[in-house]
């Protein structure tokens, strides 16, 4: 046979083998890949569901269950319930792989602290750091407490709640008055008459020779001056000083 027609008939072997080669190699991925697909499954969800129904259903697709040591509470998931799971649901793995799972102590227990009587500031960062959902602020305007201050809540202290609402009062402004002047006034009067416009009055009693007993000889603030019925006004009355005599032996 001629060389020329040698080398054709080689080349057409090589070719021929390289074809079934091909051919083989293809086979062989498609196989190896409807293999592997066989091998695989489709994860469950297993949010919400207990430990031992989880392991059940993990252990029929031929996967295994690992529940993490580390509970964590959850306003939505029951305790002792799966809140979280990874790998998640819908995912494809392969048979025997381990799924990991957190498991919920359920709905966080609170005791809800008295915030009565408290900077309404105060209150809420006392609320936040126990974690604490304040869903609802009241308000009403009295003189009879001190302004931005909680003077009602609900639940009650020391109940077991994640929510708490808040009555707050905002204050009403103080009512100004002109300070009179009620020096040389019966002490007595002068204090009535000034707390009956909502002003607090302070009496000192002093020693005084020069004014009758039970006579104003000083105030605070001075006339004219502007008074709040948050202020206290002070008033100094004279008393009757008694002297007392030494008797000789």
């Amino acid at each position: 046979m001629p060389f020329g027609a040698r080398v054709w008939t080689l080349g057409k072997v090589l070719v021929l083998l390289g074809a079934l080669a091909a051919t083989f190699l293809a086979a062989f991925g498609v196989s190896m890949r409807v293999a592997l697909r066989a091998s695989e499954v489709t994860v469950p969800a297993l949010a919400g569901v207990t430990v031992n129904d989880a392991t059940a259903a993990l252990g029929e697709l031929g996967l295994t269950l690992r529940v993490d040591d580390s509970r964590r509470p959850d306003e939505r998931v029951p305790a002792g319930r799966i809140m979280l799971q990874d790998p998640a649901a819908g995912t494809r793995a392969r048979r025997q792989r381990t799924v990991r799972v957190w498991v919920s102590t359920g709905p966080r227990t609170v005791l809800v602290p008295s915030v009565v009587g408290e900077p309404e500031r105060t209150a809420r960062i006392r609320l936040e750091q126990g974690e604490i959902t304040i869903v609802a602020t009241s308000a009403i305007k009295s003189t009879d407490y001190a302004p931005d201050t909680v003077i009602a809540q609900t639940p009650e202290p020391e109940t077991v709640a994640s929510q708490v609402r808040l009555l707050v009062n905002r204050g009403e402004p103080a009512l100004t008055y002109v300070m009179p002047d009620v020096t040389g006034a019966d002490g007595d009067r002068a204090a009535e008459a000034l707390r009956q416009q909502g002003l607090r009055v302070a009496i000192a009693n002093v020693p005084v020779t020069d004014k009758p007993p039970g006579t104003v000889t000083r105030q605070q603030p001075p006339a004219g001056a502007p008074v709040a019925t948050t202020d206290v006004v002070s008033l100094e009355v004279s008393k009757l000083e008694v002297t007392k005599l030494e008797v000789g032996k």
